[in-house]
């Protein structure tokens, strides 16, 4: 029972924290500190229910995506929408292949999310006052060369506590992309980048996994959906209004607080 209150619990953090610029992989490990949750081996839960928030994006996404598909035969503008989100998922294929390993073994660590946390606060204050005046205003129009730019800010996420969607979008917004496109381009990227990382961390895990693991994994997948929905459907109106200012403030705090907690209070007490 316990442990599937915990998944509860970290299926809503994902679901809330997958698109919003303040990591949800950050958040999940410190959530797997103060829990003391063990899931299944190899962080398969965690990268699982990241895909329940993924399809998120598609539910509300999917008349916009089903009319790509359709048109992608003969329409210019839906086969660059499907291309540019190929190009810029091409660099996390290319590095994550080689650096899996390492990123899991190294780098999958609290005090670093917190770090990554705290610098990155700082980084979408300075891209909010210092980014070029936007010239790209709809996915469709974003050029390959963009697109690949993007991939490779989105590829300083593989750091824990970076934010996935806040590489992307604060990378789109230094290549002169507005928020609204960078924002919804980020919901598109999530989908290649997270299917792909879900199949290739069960393949490597699939002979460790219990029916346990499975029913724990179910219920925090759910859970991050239907969290995600209500995130994935305000996200670009509150944006709009409020910037990413308050974000970074929310990543300075958490990731202060973290450092607090896991190097100074222990050397209190």
């Amino acid at each position: 029972m316990l442990q599937s209150v915990n998944a509860v619990i970290m299926g809503l953090v994902e679901g809330f924290t997958e698109f919003l610029p303040i990591s949800s992989t950050g958040h999940l490990l410190l959530m797997d500190e103060l829990l003391g949750f063990k899931g299944p081996a190899g962080n398969v839960f965690e990268i699982v229910i990241q895909l329940g928030a993924i399809l998120a994006v598609v539910a509300v996404y999917f008349h916009r995506l089903w009319r790509v598909a359709i048109k992608a035969p003969s329409d210019a503008s839906a086969q660059r929408f499907i291309l540019s989100v190929l190009v810029a998922f091409l660099p996390a294929v290319v590095i994550g292949a080689f650096a899996h390993g390492f990123i899991k073994a190294v780098l999958f660590n609290p005090i670093i999310v917190c770090i990554a946390m705290v610098l990155g606060g700082f980084a979408i204050l300075w891209i909010e006052k210092h980014a070029p005046q936007p010239q790209t205003h709809e996915v469709e129009q974003l050029s390959l060369k963009t697109a690949l730019l993007i991939g490779l800010f989105q590829c300083i996420a593989m750091i824990p506590g970076v934010s996935r969607s806040g590489a992307t979008i604060m990378g789109a917004l230094m290549v002169k992309v507005d928020r609204r496109t960078a924002a919804e381009f980020s919901f598109f990227l999530a989908i290649p980048t997270m299917a792909a990382a879900t199949v290739y961390d069960l393949y490597k895990n699939i002979g460790h996994l219990s029916a346990d693991d499975g029913a724990m994994i179910g219920i925090g997948f759910i859970t991050a959906f239907l969290s995600a929905l209500v995130v994935v459907r305000g996200l670009i109106g509150f944006i709009s209004k409020h910037g990413f200012a308050p974000f970074a403030w929310y990543r300075i705090a958490v990731g202060s607080v973290g450092l607090v907690a896991l190097v100074v209070w222990p050397r209190l007490f």
